[in-house]
């Protein structure tokens, strides 16, 4: 009797994926799943877009040994001058002792400065100096760089959609805020007062 010779590599190697592409059950049933599916890659291109869409500036900012908090706060408080620590709180959703670590480091090394409230001494109202603004537009520009390329490329309505799928993305109860916070920085105002509250 011959045996076959049997690689044992072909013996412990998992099995391929194997993805559903259509219906393959009853005609609902099949819809749903390819619903789902189609579901499922737009959450793994959403992964992909992240990754590339922080991968540019990630470069940049492990020259100074900053990482993408670093990056936030700044792109915030340049975009927003005079904006409160509590506000920048609200919009990072991040503890106070992550953005203290955080802005310690950017005031430390001259990228933000802190002025108290002129009339609340004890607010603290941020601003990004010359050199951070340097660098957070430098940022913002491989940034820009690259949804500019994806909108010309996905087409003529793509703005305008890609901006209604981004803010239905953002939670319902925080989304008249970031609304707020980007029609206050196309314009060059601070947050709006029912926002700074």
């Amino acid at each position: 009797m011959a045996f076959k010779y049997v690689n044992m590599a072909d013996i412990t190697r998992d099995p391929p994926v194997t993805r559903r592409s259509g219906p393959q059950r009853g005609d609902a049933e099949g819809r749903a799943d390819a619903e789902r599916a189609d579901l499922i890659t737009h959450v793994e291109l959403l992964f992909f877009a992240y990754r590339d869409f922080t991968g540019d500036p990630d470069a940049v900012l492990a020259q100074y040994g900053f990482g993408r908090a670093h990056h936030r706060v700044l792109h915030f408080v340049h975009r927003n001058p005079g904006l409160r620590v509590a506000n920048l709180l609200e919009v990072l959703k991040i503890t106070k002792q992550s953005l203290a670590r955080v802005l310690k480091q950017l005031v430390g090394e001259g990228f933000i400065t802190q002025k108290a409230g002129a009339e609340d001494r004890r607010e603290r109202l941020l601003y990004a100096t010359v050199k951070g603004a340097r660098l957070a537009e430098r940022l913002t520009a491989l940034q820009v760089k690259r949804v500019e390329a994806a909108l010309a490329a996905a087409g003529p309505d793509a703005a305008a959609t890609t901006k209604r799928f981004l803010l239905a993305m953002i939670s319902e109860a925080d989304r008249a805020q970031v609304e707020a916070l980007v029609r206050g920085s196309q314009t060059g105002d601070t947050l709006s007062e029912e926002t700074q509250r």
